[in-house]
C-alpha cells in the first residue's frame, strides 16, 4: 500500500488530526489497519467498530488493540445486537470526526447516541449505500454535521467499484462454489460502477451476462456495452448465477425464487443483506443444509429444486473471499484520509470560510487527482503535462480553429 505509506510520512509531520478523536465503522481487515495507523500517525485517537461481523478478522482486531493502542469493538460472527452494541461503544469515546461504511454508525449516532451529536464536527462515508442514506437524512433536515461522500469520486468508482468489486465478487463466488462460469448465464442486478465490474469480469470468464436495472441511463449503458438487459422477472428463469449490486432491498423476491432453475446460485455484492429476500427463501424451503461448502447454504424448495445462497446473503466478496485487494484499498483509503484531513481543516475553529453547514459534500477534485498521481508515481508510471501554450488554448475562448 504505497499511497498509505507515503501519506503516513506526510501526516506524521503535518498532524492534521492532532487532539481529535475519530470513531470508525469499517470492515476490520489488514487494509483497514493501515488506515487506522495512518489516522493515528496524523495525531488522532481512534475507536473502531466493524461494519460487518462476518468480515471481521479477529487477529487484526487484536493487533490494533494491543500493538497500536486502538479502542477496538469488534468480533467475528457477533449477532445483530452485538453488532450495534459495538458501534455504540465506539461512539461513546466521544468522537470529533466519524468514518462510516454503510451508514450504520451515523444512523446510530443520530438515533441512539444523539447526546454526542454537538461534539461531532464532521465525517466521511465510504460506500454508495451509505451516501444514499445520508442524502435522505440531509433532504429531511436530519443530518447534524457535514459528511464527505468519499465513494463518489471518479477514481474510487473506477478502482474500487469497477475493478475492486468486480474482481473480488467473482473471487468470492468461485471460492464458495468452485463452479465454472464459462458458458453459464450470470444475472447481474444493478449496473452502477460495481455491477458493471461484476458483469464485465463474468463476461471475461466466458459467461453469458444478463443485466437488470431500474435506471434507464444505466440500462442503456449496459445495452450499448453488449449486455442483454431484462427485468428480473424475465431473467429469473434464465439465470444460473445471480449477483445483486444495487444498494436497494427486495431485488430478488419470492416470485423470482419460485421461477429459478434447479441449482441456481445467489450472491449479494451490496452492502446490506436485504437485496436477496432471505426470509422469503427460508419460508419457501422445506430443508436447509448449512455450509455444504464454506459460506454456501443449500435450500431445498420442496418441488425438487435446490438453490444455493452464498454468505447468508451478505456481501459475498468480504465473507467468502478477502474483499478488495490491497492496491484497491490503498487508493480508496488514501482518498478518504486526504478528504478527512481537508474536512478537519474546514471545520476547525477560525477557518476563513466559516463553519461548514450540515450536508453531504463531494470530495474536492484536486484530492482525487492527487491520489491518482501518487499511485501512478509509486507504480513508476509517468504521464504527460500540459505545456503553457496548451493550457492557454484550453483556458481561452478567443482561440479558434
Amino acid at each position: 500500500m504505497p499511497l498509505m505509506a507515503s501519506l503516513m510520512q506526510r501526516f506524521a509531520v503535518q498532524r492534521p488530526f492532532e487532539g481529535l478523536t475519530i470513531a470508525a465503522c469499517l470492515h476490520v481487515t489488514a487494509e483497514t489497519a493501515m488506515m487506522v495507523r495512518l489516522l493515528r500517525a496524523g495525531g488522532a485517537a481512534v475507536s473502531l467498530a466493524a461494519s460487518n461481523p462476518l468480515s471481521t478478522q479477529d487477529d487484526i482486531a487484536a493487533a490494533l488493540a494491543v500493538r497500536y493502542g486502538t479502542a477496538v469493538f469488534a468480533r467475528a460472527g457477533v449477532d445483530r445486537r452485538g453488532y450495534y452494541r459495538h458501534i455504540e461503544q465506539a461512539l461513546h469515546t466521544g468522537p470529533d470526526l466519524v468514518i462510516d461504511d454503510g451508514g450504520d454508525l451515523v444512523n446510530t449516532l443520530h438515533t441512539r447516541a444523539a447526546a454526542l451529536l454537538p461534539h461531532v464536527k464532521g465525517g466521511c462515508e465510504s460506500t454508495t449505500t451509505g451516501v444514499i442514506r445520508l442524502r435522505r437524512m440531509a433532504a429531511e433536515g436530519a443530518l447534524a454535521f457535514p459528511v464527505i461522500a468519499a465513494h463518489d469520486t471518479v477514481v474510487k468508482r473506477l478502482v474500487e467499484g469497477t475493478c475492486g468489486t468486480g474482481q473480488s465478487v467473482i473471487d468470492g463466488i468461485l471460492r464458495a462454489t468452485n463452479t465454472l462460469l464459462a458458458g453459464k448465464t450470470v444475472v447481474v442486478a444493478g449496473f452502477g460502477a460495481s455491477g458493471r465490474g461484476v458483469a464485465e469480469r463474468a463476461r471475461g470468464l466466458g459467461a453469458q451476462v444478463i443485466v437488470t436495472e431500474v435506471d434507464p441511463v444505466r440500462a442503456l449503458d449496459a445495452s450499448l456495452r453488449g449486455f442483454r438487459v431484462l427485468p428480473m422477472s424475465e431473467a429469473a428463469p434464465l439465470g444460473e448465477v445471480f449477483v445483486t449490486a444495487t444498494g436497494s432491498c427486495d431485488v430478488i423476491t419470492a416470485d423470482h425464487l419460485n421461477a429459478m432453475r434447479d441449482g441456481a446460485i445467489l450472491a449479494n455484492a451490496g452492502h446490506f443483506d436485504v437485496e436477496i429476500d432471505v426470509r422469503a427463501l427460508t419460508n419457501l424451503a422445506v430443508a436447509v443444509h448449512p455450509d455444504v461448502r464454506p459460506h454456501a447454504d443449500a435450500y431445498d424448495l420442496g418441488d425438487g429444486r435446490t438453490v444455493l445462497l452464498l454468505a447468508e446473503g451478505r456481501v459475498v466478496n468480504l465473507v467468502a473471499a478477502e474483499g478488495h485487494p490491497p492496491e484497491v484499498m490503498d487508493l480508496a483509503f488514501g482518498i478518504e484520509a486526504l478528504a478527512l484531513a481537508w474536512l478537519a481543516s474546514a471545520v476547525a475553529p477560525g477557518h476563513p470560510g466559516g463553519p461548514l453547514p450540515p450536508g453531504v459534500y463531494e470530495v474536492p477534485t484536486d484530492i482525487d487527482a492527487e491520489a491518482a498521481r501518487l499511485v501512478l508515481a509509486a507504480a513508476g508510471t509517468s504521464i504527460d503535462t500540459l505545456t503553457a501554450a496548451q493550457r492557454a488554448y484550453l483556458e481561452s475562448w478567443r482561440i479558434g480553429s
